[in-house]
This record gives C-alpha cells, sequence and structure tokens, in this order.
C-alpha cells in the first residue's frame, strides 16, 4: 500500500470572502500608489487613501450588485463585477468630488484594474486546475 500525500484541508467559505475582499482592497491600494508615485510624491498615506477610496467605494458597489459573498473566487461572476464596479464607480465618484477624470487616466485604471481584480482570480483558478489534475 502506497501512503498518500494528505492534501491541505479546504478553507472555510467564510475564509474565502475575507481573503478576496482583503486581495481586491490590497490590490486596489497599490493601483493607487502606483499612481501616485508616478505623478506626485508628497502625502503617501493619506494621498494614496485619497485616490483610492473611489475606487474602493466602486468595488464595493460590484461586491454587492454580484453578491460576491456567494462565490468570492469566480472570475466571470464576481471579477467582472468588481472590476467594472471599480472602474465605473471610481470614475464617477471622482467626477462628483472633482478629482480629475481624463481619457488617458480612465484607459489606464480601466487596463490596470482588470488586470489586478480580475487576474488574481484567474491565476487562482490556474492554481485550482494544476493541484486538481
Amino acid at each position: 500500500m502506497t501512503p498518500s500525500i494528505p492534501r491541505p484541508l479546504p478553507a472555510s467559505p467564510g475564509r474565502h470572502i475575507a481573503a478576496a475582499a482583503i486581495a481586491d482592497t490590497v490590490l486596489i491600494l497599490v493601483f493607487a500608489a502606483v499612481g501616485r508615485d508616478a505623478h506626485q510624491r508628497g502625502d503617501v498615506v493619506t494621498g494614496v487613501l485619497q485616490t483610492a477610496w473611489p475606487f474602493l467605494a466602486g468595488a464595493a458597489l460590484g461586491w454587492l450588485a454580484a453578491r460576491a459573498w456567494r462565490n468570492p473566487l469566480s472570475v466571470s461572476r464576481t471579477g467582472l463585477a468588481v472590476w467594472l464596479g471599480a472602474l465605473a464607480g471610481g470614475m464617477v465618484l471622482r467626477l462628483l468630488t472633482g478629482q480629475t477624470v481624463v481619457l488617458p487616466f480612465i484607459i489606464v485604471a480601466l487596463l490596470s484594474l482588470g488586470l489586478l481584480l480580475v487576474g488574481w482570480r484567474l491565476a487562482w483558478a490556474g492554481v485550482r486546475r494544476l493541484r486538481s489534475a
């Protein structure tokens, strides 16, 4: 009889929800920090938070719209909703609060947030497929 390799216990749904919410939050903060570093140097912490909050609020709306807690790791349902919520909500809130909204920034945000918010879910799905194979 060959010994079997123990598999890790599956994470509870609550842990997946928390991990996904934390990942989305951290990645939006990274997006804001990289953008601020490219354009401004001063007021690092509050500046990043000021830049990030509209996108965080938009992502939260995306979470609600997709009911992301049901399947927080889903690429097609949750990932797309969080990405588009962060983008659209972020731009609308920036516009309403007098922050800059120009086409080049919209394009950069579209691509960057898509890569970050959908990308980590795609990577996770790939790892899960490899583990199950």
